[in-house]
């Protein structure tokens, strides 16, 4: 019998490894690292690797069946085959809308997600748009009977049957919560819009949760709003007339996916079983209501986004792109890279819908409905989440949307204090930033929703780089001082300031020698550099003008700033901004 290659041999008795050995190996690289010691037991690599999320969960850095004790799973994704890629077409100028739209369909996408208002000329923007081909997904905040009615108007122009898919899109709450629409009356556009769809045979209704998610929601409190909001969409419609479950069949659910992939198919995994539970609770099954009782887009965070250094946003949005997919996401937008400089062009839309395609096409992501199903970790956290999710609709329900905007409010807090500190980098931005970098030219989009970015404190700093340099005062030789000059220099450069670096040094003289007046010098060294002659090096750059000495590392008598890992950097570098200046 011929031997299998290696590659292809299956697992072996002596292939298993316990618990306990993974907690030796990894106990053996944090002992390395100084994030153990000797004394410690290795079971304690537990609490050093775990993470706590936002809301609070803790997710272990290792999935062990007992993860899964008393648990058990529902509402699992349904869907099966490629998901729909949809393109979201928002310019206000309805020609440019139109061109986009097309080529993003020529492309292979294969529905529109169509911003409006109730000036906007919808028979230019969608010209040349098969209709029952393509599903339109209205988003018309502001004027969501007009803009349904002028898609039906053109309809009947066209005397053409649309896709089934097509949603006239109405979301008067997520309007409300966006800032777009006031609080009175929001029922009667419900109403009217969701009876349309029904004469049409499309979708009318749009929970778009994402108006959570860019408030600053965390995974849980997005989940208890998209909830809160769909069943007080069901108690309306059924007061209007319609049965539970015509009502649940009008209904399209919107998430947003970030660049943290497993909390991301988590949170569409959750959002199923959660939404299971409250058609249970109104007492329909799921089966009656089709093969899938959740209609489910995801679409990429825009608050994840950063203006500097776009081109990581490519790598953003395929992580958020493969977490919709793997979890079980029905349609999938995946924003143009550049969305955050502007207008988007071509080339942005063109990545965008392509991420889709490698990850169907190139990738079979879409091959294996759930593929995440029985993964230890990935069902603790859909549970852990979807406890977490049900508990805010429970906030909700008794407390109503103005105490959700409070915990909001706190969890944008707890965020932006990790962000200041770099516990959550934002690559080319906080972490690696290029202040030599040229940005892509974009117009500005005049219909743009004003979102704040997870990196904007960064972003303020970077739009005004600081006036002067810091001196970089190396001491010693390159390979002593390169670790913390690196480290300085990065720092100082994620608040928009450029150093002067001194380069290899011996000595306090030969230091003076090449500073050149800045009033701010950084010292960056070894801890035996800083022992030998740090003071002295202070001394005599104070001597030579120096008005502000910071030092990379420990704080020290001689210096009058210091900056380590774990620092907060916006008020480290705000404090010496205002030196500069």
């Amino acid at each position: 019998m011929t031997e299998k290659p290696a590659h292809l041999q299956l697992a072996q008795p002596e292939d298993d490894h316990s618990v306990s050995e993974w907690e030796a190996a990894a106990a053996g690289v944090l002992r390395k690292s100084r994030r153990l010691t000797d004394e410690d037991p290795d079971s304690l690599v537990w609490d050093r690797l775990a993470r706590t999320t936002l809301d609070g969960i803790t997710v272990a850095p290792l999935g062990t069946p007992a993860h899964l004790e008393g648990l058990t799973t529902a509402g699992r994704p349904t869907r099966t085959g490629a998901w729909d890629i949809r393109a979201r077409v928002d310019d206000p100028d309805a020609a440019l809308a139109n061109e986009s739209a097309l080529g993003d369909l020529a492309g292979g996408v294969t529905s529109l997600w169509v911003s409006a208002d109730a000036d906007t000329d919808l028979r230019t923007v969608l010209d040349g748009v098969l209709l029952d081909l393509a599903p339109v997904v209205l988003d018309a905040p502001a004027a969501p009977l007009a803009a349904a009615r002028a898609l039906l108007a053109l309809v009947a122009e066209r005397d053409v049957q649309p896709h089934p898919a097509t949603n006239l899109g109405v979301d008067p709450i997520g309007a409300v919560h966006r800032g777009v629409a006031g609080e009175d009356g929001w029922q009667d556009d419900l109403v009217a819009v969701a009876r349309l769809a029904q004469e049409l045979g499309v979708l009318g209704v749009v929970v778009d949760a994402t108006a959570a998610h860019d408030l600053g929601a965390s995974d849980a409190q997005e989940l208890g709003y998209g909830l809160a909001v769909g069943a007080a969409y069901l108690r309306v419609l059924v007061d209007a007339g319609l049965s539970v479950v015509e009502a649940a069949r009008l209904v399209e659910f919107r998430f947003a996916a970030t660049d943290e992939q497993f909390p991301t198919i988590a949170k569409l995994r959750a959002a199923r079983r959660l939404w299971t539970r409250v058609l249970e609770l109104s007492g329909i099954s799921t089966g009656s209501i089709g093969e899938s009782p959740m209609r489910l887009h995801a679409v990429t965070s825009r608050p994840m986004l950063s203006k500097y250094d776009p081109y990581v946003n490519m790598l953003r949005g395929t992580v958020a792109g493969f977490a919709a997919g793997v979890g079980g996401a029905d349609a999938v937008t995946v924003l143009p890279f550049d969305s955050a400089n502007g207008r988007p062009v071509e080339f942005g839309r063109r990545i965008a819908r392509n991420v889709n395609h490698l990850l169907i096409d190139e990738s079979h992501v879409a091959k294996v409905a759930d593929p995440a199903g029985g993964a230890y970790a990935v069902e603790r956290l859909t549970d852990d989440l979807a406890v977490a999710g049900w508990a805010e609709l429970g906030e909700i329900e008794t407390s109503g949307f103005d105490t959700f905007r409070g915990r909001v409010a706190a969890v944008v807090e707890r965020r932006e204090a990790e962000v200041a500190r770099r516990k959550r980098p934002i690559t080319g931005l906080s972490e690696f930033p290029d202040l030599a970098e040229t940005l892509p030219e974009r117009d500005p989009h005049p219909a743009a929703d004003a979102v704040r970015r997870y990196g904007a404190s960064f972003e303020e700093l970077r739009d005004e780089p600081a006036g002067q340099h810091v001196f970089l005062a190396t001491l010693g030789p390159v390979a002593q001082h390169t670790a913390r000059a690196t480290f300085a220099s990065n720092l100082l450069a994620a608040g928009g300031v450029a150093v002067d670096v001194a380069g290899a040094t011996t000595g306090p003289h030969d230091l003076v020698s090449r500073y050149a007046g800045q009033p701010v010098v950084c010292l960056a060294g070894s801890d035996a550099a800083y022992e030998q002659w740090g003071a002295a090096a202070a001394a005599a750059l104070r001597d030579a003008g120096a008005q502000h000495v910071i030092i990379a590392g420990a704080p020290a008598d001689y210096a009058d700033d210091s900056a380590a890992m774990g620092v907060d950097a916006l008020a480290f570098l705000h404090r010496t901004r205002s030196r500069l200046s």
